[in-house]
C-alpha cells in the first residue's frame, strides 16, 4: 500500500529524497536559527496569488513535483513577502496596558528593541511586508517594514547584525557553526515549510497537484496535502511550487475549522539575480545603541513532523522541557511533559484584565485525568491539567483529553 494517496501513486520515497536533499544541503536564504528560532518556527516568507488566469503548464505528477521541490538548489533571490498570520487569538486589549510596564518601552524586558528573538515574534499575528535578499548560505537580510520606521536583520559571513531605525538600537552576533558549517535552520521559507510539511507524507496523509497559479508573476503548480486523520486541526497545505527553478513561492496553511487561512505568506515581487554585494553591509549608525549577544544554541531539528522541534519520541526531553515525550504520530501526534506545578489558575482567582484573557482562552475540561483547562488557538491546542500535566499539538480538545485519559 502507498505511504499516502496522491493522483499518481506517489511513493514514500519520494519523501525520503526531499528528506535526503533538505539534509545535504543549508537552506540558502535564511538567516540562521542562532538568531530567529523564536519567529522562524512561525512564519514563511511567501505572498497571494495574482488575479491574473491560472497560467497554461505541461503536466506534473505529485512525485514529480516533490522531485522539482528536492532538487531546487536557488542560492541567490531578492523581493517584497507578505505575510498574514492568524491564530483567532483574542484581542489583548486591556492586557497589553497592564503587562506594559512590566515589559518596559521595548516590549522586551531588557530595553533591546534590537534583539530579533523579542521583535520578530511581531510575525507571529497580523499581516507584514518584508524585503528579502539572498547571495549563498552566507548572505542574508530580512527588513520589516513599519510605519515610519524598518527592522533589519543581516547576516554576513560570521556577523548577524539586527538595528530598529525606531529607537536607533543595534544587536551584534555571530553565526553559530558546527565543524566548519552553518547549523541546519528551522523553517522559515516556503521550500522550508513545504519541507517540513511533506515530512509528514505518510498513510495518514493525501498530496495531489491541484492546477496552477501565479505567485509575483511566476507560473507555479499548485501541491495540495491534507491530513486524513481527523483529530488535526490542519485542514490542508497549498504550496505554490516555481515552474522552473522548483522552489516553494507560497504557503498557505487552512484550518479544518474552517475560515481564513491561519499562515498566508508570499512573494509579491522575486527575482533571482544576484544581489549588490552592498545590501548586506552595515556598520552601526552614529549614537546607536549597540548590545553584544552571545550565539544562540539552535534547537535540534527532529526527522519526526509530530515532535515540534524537541527531539524524537525516543530521546524524552532532548532539547526541550525535561521528561518530554510525544504520543502517536504524523499529523495526530501530541506532545506531552510534567510541569510539577498546579496547573492554571481560573480567570476568576486570578481576576482583573490578565484574568478575562486566561478566561477567553480556555475551555474548562475533566476526565479520568481529573481537571484541566483547554488553551485554544486556530491551529495548536494546549491541554494542561490541574496536576500540572501538558499535552499539546495541531490536534483537536478532544484529542487532547483522550490522550490525556489514555495516559492514566
Amino acid at each position: 500500500m502507498a505511504p499516502y494517496e496522491s493522483d499518481d501513486n506517489a511513493t514514500a520515497a519520494d519523501a525520503e529524497e526531499l528528506r535526503s536533499a533538505r539534509r545535504r544541503k543549508a537552506a540558502r536564504y535564511v538567516v540562521p536559527a542562532t538568531v530567529v528560532g523564536i519567529a522562524a518556527a512561525t512564519i514563511g516568507l511567501v505572498p497571494a496569488l495574482a488575479d491574473s488566469g491560472d497560467p497554461d503548464l505541461p503536466k506534473i505528477s505529485a512525485q514529480e513535483l516533490i522531485e522539482k521541490i528536492a532538487a531546487s538548489d536557488v542560492q541567490q533571490l531578492s523581493g517584497t513577502v507578505k505575510i498574514t498570520t492568524d491564530l483567532g487569538l483574542p484581542d489583548l486589549g486591556g492586557l497589553e496596558s497592564s503587562l506594559g510596564s512590566a515589559a518596559g518601552p521595548s516590549g522586551s524586558g531588557d530595553g533591546s528593541s534590537a534583539d530579533p528573538s523579542t521583535k520578530l515574534t511581531e510575525l507571529a499575528s497580523g499581516t507584514h511586508t518584508l524585503r528579502v535578499a539572498s547571495d549563498g548560505e552566507d548572505k542574508q537580510k530580512v527588513s520589516l517594514l513599519e510605519d515610519a520606521a524598518e527592522y533589519s536583520l543581516i547576516h554576513n559571513g560570521k556577523d548577524v547584525w539586527g538595528y530598529d531605525s525606531k529607537s536607533n538600537s543595534v544587536f551584534h552576533t555571530t553565526a553559530s557553526e558546527s565543524d566548519g558549517k552553518q547549523k541546519e535552520e528551522l523553517p522559515a521559507t516556503p521550500k522550508d515549510l513545504a519541507e517540513e510539511a511533506l515530512k509528514a507524507a505518510d498513510k495518514t496523509t493525501s498530496v495531489t497537484v491541484d492546477g496552477t497559479a501565479q505567485v509575483a508573476g511566476r507560473d507555479a503548480y499548485r501541491l495540495v496535502i491534507k491530513p486524513k486523520d481527523e483529530g488535526s486541526t490542519v485542514g490542508q497545505i497549498t504550496v505554490a511550487v516555481d515552474s522552473k527553478t522548483g522552489l516553494p513561492l507560497k504557503f498557505t496553511l487552512t484550518p479544518a475549522s474552517g475560515g481564513s487561512a491561519v499562515v498566508d505568506a508570499g512573494f509579491t515581487q522575486v527575482s533571482f539575480a544576484k544581489p549588490a554585494a552592498s545590501t548586506f553591509d552595515f556598520t552601526p549608525p552614529k549614537g546607536a545603541k549597540v548590545e553584544e549577544g552571545d550565539a544562540a544554541k539552535a534547537p535540534e531539528r527532529s526527522e519526526h513532523p509530530g515532535d515540534f522541534g524537541k527531539g524524537s519520541a525516543h530521546e524524552p526531553g532532548k532539547g526541550g522541557p525535561e521528561g518530554l515525550n510525544v504520543i502517536g504520530d504524523g499529523w495526530d501526534s501530541i506532545a506531552t511533559f510534567d510541569t510539577g506545578g498546579q496547573g492554571v489558575p481560573s480567570g476568576s482567582e486570578v481576576g482583573g484584565d490578565v484574568g478575562g484573557f486566561l478566561d477567553s482562552l480556555g475551555d474548562k475540561v475533566s476526565g479520568k485525568f481529573g481537571e484541566g483547562t483547554v488553551f485554544k488557538t486556530r491551529l495548536i491546542n494546549a491541554l494542561i491539567t490541574d496536576d500540572g500535566k501538558v499535552y499539546v499539538g495541531a490536534v483537536t480538545k478532544d484529542a487532547l483529553v483522550k490522550a490525556a485519559e489514555a495516559a492514566k
